[in-house]
């Protein structure tokens, strides 16, 4: 045998050595690295409503609602398990639901001489969960998407895009009908959203002078317009695209040739006028 070899059985044994101390020395009980782990965050008083990468919790079994949710999260964005998913997140969302009393508000109510306390029993209720689920179920079952969006504006009536989600899913209802009356209706609700959302960050004289910004909300605008002009209202689609082309003049869109068909749709509507 070269000396090369005798090297290489030399480390082969010793690595197998090793490996076989350290698993005769483990002892693995599942859920014990909830302790350890620094990636494994504790959720109460505050869920983190993030994504942690599903490797790092090395959760076995999820035991409460934050752990089934990152669970359908990982199922969702990384093995594409849309009905997997979906199985977490309503696992989940019967412990963390308003309906059952297993989640709360946070308000002003919730504060103990001026600070929340150390604990808050039932735990918050988590946005995120229902922001996914929502999206997942808008099209099957828009109905459900709705109220799980009006839950989320529950929990922060202020958070960015939630009337526009809802007024999107409308839209998806309206598509849908078959009695003109219902999608009608379906129609003015996601107008009614829309601009809820536009006043949610609405346009005061401070922000004009400091951005140069006349309008906000390109999308919300682009949207009104489109539901508008299929409702037969052409001044208001023409107001509306107005004022999607005054929120673009400084931050253009994520898709720019709705800006170039923007500009022609009002040079059509001059003629008309």
């Amino acid at each position: 045998m070269t000396k090369r070899m005798k090297t290489v059985c030399l480390l082969t044994a010793m690595v197998v050595a090793v490996w076989s101390g350290a698993m005769a020395q483990t002892t693995y009980t599942p859920g014990d690295f909830q302790t350890t782990n620094p990636h494994y965050p504790k959720p109460n008083p505050f869920y983190f409503e993030g994504k942690i990468d599903w490797d790092l919790l090395a959760i076995t079994t999820p035991k409460n609602a934050w752990e089934y949710m990152q669970r359908g999260i990982h199922k969702q964005d990384d093995l594409e398990d849309t009905a997997g998913a979906i199985q977490d997140y309503q696992t989940a969302l019967t412990m963390n639901g308003l309906s059952n009393n297993t989640c709360q508000l946070v308000t002003s109510a919730s504060f103990v001489n001026g600070a929340l306390p150390s604990t808050l029993t039932p735990a918050p209720c988590m946005f995120t969960l229902r922001l996914r689920l929502a999206y997942l179920l808008h099209e099957t079952n828009p109905d459900q998407a709705i109220s799980l969006y009006k839950e989320v504006l529950q929990i922060d009536p202020l958070k960015l895009d939630v009337n526009e989600l809802i007024a999107e899913t409308y839209v998806v209802k309206a598509e849908e009908a078959t009695d003109p009356t219902e999608q009608n209706n379906d129609y003015m609700q996601a107008i009614n959203y829309l601009k809820a959302e536009l006043a949610v960050s609405p346009m005061t004289p401070v922000a004009i002078a400091l951005t140069g910004d006349t309008a906000n909300n390109a999308h919300a605008h682009w949207e009104l317009a489109e539901i508008y002009e299929h409702l037969g209202m052409t001044t208001q689609a023409d107001q509306e695209l107005d004022l999607y082309l005054q929120a673009t003049q400084w931050h253009s869109d994520v898709y720019p040739w709705r800006i170039t068909l923007a500009k022609k749709r009002l040079g059509l509507a001059g003629a008309r006028q």
